[in-house]
């Protein structure tokens, strides 16, 4: 049996670091086989030696983002206990560094994983950047922010948000109203992440004055576009000769980001989806980042990254389908 302990400077951190009835402290003790004890502004671990190095490693990660002001939730004991087990506890510290944006609300947006961090000083450091990853990474959302970020600094003139306009394996038919009417469902995650960021009534001023764009991939066509923050979103359902297209449009002073996710394309089976081919073909560019982000990025509810993983699990057991040939090819009416 093995102690170790740990001295705290502020009783809050170790609230914080806690939990909710201790609901973080459970998960710590669980994972790792472990007894720990709050007694006067120190915690003690004690159990099996090699455990409960562990443990004090993610421990200590945790109590250093809660002194930095990062509100400790379940999600994040899970991350830093997978972090602490892989020898990367030193690392804890990067997560907490910088804040992306700050919204409407006043809630600074940070990058919450690794994974995250790295994605967003590829944005910052690179012209093109690509990020490749499951849902609920962050991959538009952070994207997003940094436009924001950019568009204050009057570093950009433009805010430009565009998607492909592809049913996720179900058809609209015919929506009713005019053309923004009809696009609005596909960009509807978009104007989520901007109301955030500017608040209603400062989206709303911004539209209307053209800082602020939003609109299907097809309208980027034949455009040149300077001074701008270009975000194409789901572009795992572009098409070859769309993501050629949207890249050509790139004009002096702008940023692109192309999000998307390999495992979501709803194109038919006989075309190539867009975001596969140009990771391939943009690897080795200059100014152009890929990321790829994983499940460990996941920063929704944890039964979003455990259904990620198993779909994973799942999708290597099983052959993939493939296309069906055309049976028609060459017969005549």
């Amino acid at each position: 049996m093995a102690e170790r302990t740990i001295s705290v400077d502020r009783v809050e951190h170790i609230i914080n670091v806690f939990g909710s009835f201790d609901e973080n402290l459970k998960i710590i003790e669980d994972e790792y086989n472990v007894k720990v004890t709050d007694r006067e502004s120190e915690l003690h671990i004690s159990g099996d030696e090699e455990h409960v190095a562990y443990a004090e490693k993610a421990i200590e990660g945790l109590l250093s983002l809660a002194a930095r002001g990062e509100n400790i939730t379940a999600q994040n004991v899970r991350y830093i206990i997978k972090l602490a087990s892989e020898g990367r506890a030193d690392k804890i510290s990067e997560m907490a560094d910088g804040v992306v944006c700050i919204t409407a609300k006043g809630k600074p947006i940070k990058a919450k994983t690794l994974g995250q961090k790295s994605y967003v000083d590829a944005i910052k450091n690179n012209i093109v950047t690509v990020a490749v990853g499951p849902a609920g990474t962050g991959k538009t959302y952070l994207a997003v922010a940094a436009a924001v970020t950019a568009f204050r600094a009057k570093q950009i003139n433009r805010i430009i948000l565009t998607r492909p306009a592809v049913e996720a394996g179900e058809k609209l038919g015919f929506l009713p109203g005019d053309l923004q009417n009809k696009v609005d469902p596909y960009l509807r995650p978009l104007y989520d992440a901007l109301f955030d960021m500017f608040g209603p009534e400062t989206y709303a001023k911004y539209l209307e004055k053209g800082n602020i764009e939003v609109a299907p991939l097809a309208y980027m066509r034949g455009r040149t576009l300077d001074d701008s923050f270009i975000i194409l979103d789901e572009a795992q359902n572009t098409s070859r000769e769309q993501m050629k297209m949207f890249l050509t449009r790139l004009g002096f002073n702008s940023k692109i980001v192309i999000t998307g996710d390999e495992t979501q394309i709803d194109l038919p089976t006989d075309k190539v989806s867009g975001l596969k081919e140009a990771v391939k073909v943009l690897k080795d560019i200059e100014d152009v980042a890929i990321c790829r982000l994983s499940s460990e990025d996941v920063v929704r509810h944890v039964l979003v990254q455990r259904i990620i993983e198993a779909y994973e699990k799942y999708e290597k057991t099983v052959p993939q389908q493939l296309p069906r040939p055309n049976t028609n090819r060459g017969y005549k009416k």
